[in-house]
């Protein structure tokens, strides 16, 4: 073991971040020159290009949760968490590597003197490839903090991850935008590579998990109860999530709906809204009587979905607020960049400087929930100040006060609400907090800020649900 791993030192703590890096940055690659290489180089058109970007979510409901419960139970090339990463690390370069070479991939499988032939489908597969290997490896490189961080410093684990995170996320847009996408892409896989397997080699995996309160070390089995019980505050997003999937695969269209306050809802979505208005009904107070953790992370599942439906929507339909609202025209889509830039700059100084303090003083769901609040009034903010692109800007940064907290203290919350021993499991199932959210706000609000003539709808939606979420999360009990 490393000295700087028996005394904890910060300089851990930061190679400790690395493997979230390595996938981060993976991310931020895939965000920035996806779409723009498989539209420009290769062809693709946008249906085409929307269906590589479906197998994320997809990946992350499926795959998360069973990679992390088979990691939980196995030893391989000594860590359980090591080997998922370093597999994860080595596909992410190597599919990075491949995007901008396909036409060599193309002359070794396909040949002929069509150029063309089947580059569309290594295209795709590449792409689906990229993406798999990101969403899988997630699940590990999160759960290797908690497995490796004592239970009272947790938060700190978390805020490191995010701050070295985040400031290589910076960095990745700040590349595309100067030098330009095909450096980034080459850039990504040396980073991917080295961030990936030399810390997992370098960080040494506890081999018996346990629960420090309960100092027992016995291996626990996950049991189908423990599965369902957990999902029970996401049912509604599961069902629509699996009728959104199945609907845009197959065509499938019901047409029966339901009015709701003058507007005609389709029955799944009526049927999935009832479904989370239940689950909260039932599970803030408890009424099924599970036990204390069970209903503790029942109700951060519940809290952090309403998180991503708001943060998800602003990612996604932002720039027709900058176009049509503020009237920016051909440059909202630089706008609607720097004011990312912005909201990632903030993101990856606060966590370590500022968050992890007031988390051990005040306990780290009451620091979360204050930045929740912070960010639906920057969201807000956009609505009644934001009137110009400077103002704009300054509004997307108070928001970035709570993105901060989004990306790092929920993973240290939710980690002290579950057991130990099943840290891969519950931190796939906790995914689905933030994916089955996702599909919500790509589709449906996709749908009300696409009818909607004034697109400034696009922040009420961020505001109202950021501000549920904060009056969720004060149902969550602050351990100090």
């Amino acid at each position: 073991m490393l000295q700087i791993q028996k005394k904890m030192t910060n300089a851990f703590y930061a190679l400790l971040s690395l493997p979230a890096t390595a996938m981060g940055f993976a991310l931020s690659v895939q965000i920035s020159a996806l779409s723009w290489i498989l539209s420009t180089k290769y062809g693709l058109d946008i249906h085409e290009i929307g269906i590589v970007w479906a197998a994320g979510p997809i990946a992350g409901i499926i795959a998360q949760p069973i990679v992390g419960a088979l990691s939980d139970s196995m030893w391989f090339m000594g860590g359980r968490r090591r080997p998922w990463i370093v597999i994860g690390g080595i596909l992410a370069a190597i599919m990075m590597l491949a995007l901008p070479n396909l036409e060599i991939i193309q002359k070794i499988f396909v040949g002929g003197d069509d150029p063309q032939a089947g580059l569309l489908s290594i295209a795709v597969i590449v792409a689906l490839t990229f993406d798999l290997s990101i969403n899988v490896s997630f699940n590990p490189t999160r759960s290797l903090v908690a497995d490796c961080t004592p239970h009272k410093d947790r938060s700190k684990g978390y805020t490191w991850m995010q701050t070295v995170s985040g400031t290589f996320g910076v960095l990745a847009y700040l590349i595309g935008g100067t030098l330009g996408n095909i450096f980034l892409i080459y850039f990504g896989v040396g980073v991917a590579l080295l961030a990936s397997i030399i810390p997992a080699f370098l960080i040494q995996e506890p081999r018996e998990l346990k629960n420090e309160e309960e100092g027992k070390q016995e291996v626990s089995k996950s049991s189908t109860k423990d599965v369902v019980e957990a999902l029970l505050p996401l049912s509604g997003f599961l069902l629509y999530g699996f009728y959104v999937i199945v609907a845009k695969l197959f065509g499938l269209q019901i047409e029966l709906t339901v009015p709701l306050m003058g507007y005609e809802l389709p029955i799944v979505e009526f049927i999935s809204l009832l479904l989370i208005v239940i689950s909260a009904i039932v599970v803030l107070p408890n009424l099924t009587k599970s036990s204390a953790k069970s209903n503790e992370f029942q109700k951060v599942l519940l809290a952090h979905s309403f998180t991503w439906i708001g943060v998800q929507t602003m990612f996604i339909y932002a720039f027709f607020y900058l176009t049509e609202v503020l009237q920016l025209g051909e440059s909202a889509g630089k706008i609607n960049s720097i004011a990312f830039f912005i909201l990632s700059l903030v993101s990856a100084i606060l966590p370590v400087l500022v968050l992890n303090g007031f988390a051990k003083k005040i306990g780290m769901v009451k620091t979360h929930l204050i930045c929740i609040f912070i960010m639906a009034l920057g969201y807000a903010g956009v609505l009644f100040f934001g009137t110009t692109v400077i103002l704009y800007y300054i509004m997307i940064a108070v928001a970035g006060i709570g993105w901060a907290s989004v990306v790092s203290l929920p993973f240290a919350i939710m980690s002290e609400k579950v057991d130990q021993k099943k840290m891969g499991l519950y931190m796939g199932i906790f995914n689905l907090s933030v994916v089955l959210p996702q599909l919500v706000a790509s589709f449906k609000m996709g749908e009300i800020v696409n009818q909607a003539s004034d697109k400034s709808v696009v922040f009420v939606i961020a505001a109202i649900t950021l501000a549920i979420s904060g009056i969720l999360w004060i149902f969550v009990k602050n351990d100090k």
